[in-house]
């Protein structure tokens, strides 16, 4: 087959751009495109932040890519849930919509975590700046092979990418006994003993369990000192699950053997509880933000999604079969960011597996990466607007949760 010529491919790259004929887009140069690779379409979304959609014939894939120079660009990267709760379904453009209607100026978003169809609540931790929205121990998954923990992104406290398999901590200490707290929003089951705590996220109540006995204690917010939360003990201890969790505070629920820690708090006794994870991230304080995905494809610049099924329990026909696909990375020295959508289940875009995906965020220039919630979940929204083409017959999925790269007010640093 005779080479394109450059006029050609950009009729062609220009083809591909006519969806989205209103943003006023503008051609990159030839050399910025891989060799393979139609000439890309870029627009600036604003200093440091970039979009391109490339057409690469290989595939063939239309793959959608937004770039974030972190050092340059006056932006934030903040996690957002379906219609702020933590169990419910909603479309990425509306978890946008929502925030635009706060005042925040959301210039790209991507859908991000897995979730359970039905409630829409996501598999793995959740903190929403800085707030703990969901803390567990195991990756809250029916499609793994074997039990164990997914690999999450998120943002130290300075502000900084990271990407690991995060365990959550979580410790409560009252007359000096600490009470080791197993889940934050969700019900450890199948233990011998265990503790939770149950914030407003949750809901109302706490879960009822008439499995086994329970021992729940109400805690008023009383502050915080460093990245330790402050409650005080109120009421009355309750010797049966159900409590009513307090609009302004928590309630701890222990079982077993921890049980009797909490039977040994008194009414307007202190408790310092701390929450953070494993490993530890910088400064040994909780990250800003976190959210899961399914499995890490790039560990340190090595493309790691061949061994997913070994070390994070991956099923084949997700991993090796190739679907539309979200993921989030990058650069070596922390500094770029890169949020990445790939069209598939047509013929003009086949999708790809995660190991070529892998291989694309790692030619894009990102070290480490993680590959989000796929097939018709993946969505990428730039100004409001979705710029793939969802799978699903019906357009747009509702999500549980996206990403959002948000600018910030002038004069904020």
């Amino acid at each position: 087959m005779p080479p394109v010529p450059p006029s050609a491919r950009l009729l062609i790259a220009c083809a591909v751009a006519a969806p989205f004929a209103a943003l006023p887009w503008r051609s990159l140069a030839a050399q910025t495109a891989t060799r393979d690779s139609v000439a890309p379409v870029e627009r600036v979304l604003a200093p440091g932040v970039r979009y391109q959609q490339l057409r690469d014939p290989r595939g063939p894939w239309l793959v959608h890519v937004v770039r974030v120079d972190l050092r340059r660009a006056a932006v934030d990267v903040r996690a957002a849930r379906a219609h702020d709760q933590l169990r419910s379904r909603e479309k990425t453009t509306d978890m946008v919509q929502r925030a635009v209607t706060g005042g925040a100026t959301v210039l790209a978003a991507v859908n991000s975590d897995f979730f359970e169809l039905k409630s829409g609540e996501n598999e793995n931790n959740q903190i929403i700046d800085g707030e703990w929205w969901k803390g567990i121990k195991v990756t809250d998954s029916p499609y793994d092979t074997y039990d164990n923990v997914h690999a999450q992104f998120g943002l130290d406290a300075i502000g900084r990418p990271i990407l690991d398999r995060f365990i959550f901590d979580g410790k409560a200490w009252a007359h000096g006994t600490m009470v080791p707290i197993i889940s934050i929003n969700a019900n450890p089951t199948g233990n011998p003993e265990g503790s939770a705590l149950f914030t407003p996220r949750y809901g109302a109540t706490t879960p009822r369990d008439t499995a086994r006995p329970t021992v729940e204690v109400a805690l008023q917010t009383a502050g915080r000192r460093g990245d330790t939360l402050l409650y005080r003990r109120q009421g009355s201890l309750s010797t049966v699950s159900g409590s009513a969790i307090p609009t302004d505070g928590a309630v701890l629920s222990a079982y077993g053997a921890r049980a009797k820690a909490l039977e040994s708090m008194a009414d307007g006794d202190t408790v310092r509880v701390l929450l953070s994870t494993f490993p530890r991230p910088s400064r040994g304080v909780a990250p800003r933000t976190l959210i899961g995905g399914w499995p890490r494809i790039l560990r340190s610049g090595v493309n790691v999604a061949a061994d997913a099924a070994t070390m994070e329990g991956t099923i084949s026909r997700n991993a090796e079969a190739r679907h539309p696909r979200t993921a989030v990375g990058f650069s070596r020295d922390s500094s770029t960011l890169f949020l990445l959508t790939v069209d598939g289940r047509s013929a003009q875009s086949v999708g790809m597996t995660i190991v070529e995906l892998a291989e694309h965020m790692r030619q894009m220039g990102a070290w480490n990466a993680l590959n989000f919630d796929g097939g018709g979940s993946t969505t990428m929204v730039i100004d409001g607007r979705v710029v793939n083409t969802p799978s699903d017959p019906t357009g747009e999925r509702e999500v549980g949760n996206a990403l959002l790269i948000v600018k910030r007010p002038t004069g904020r640093k």
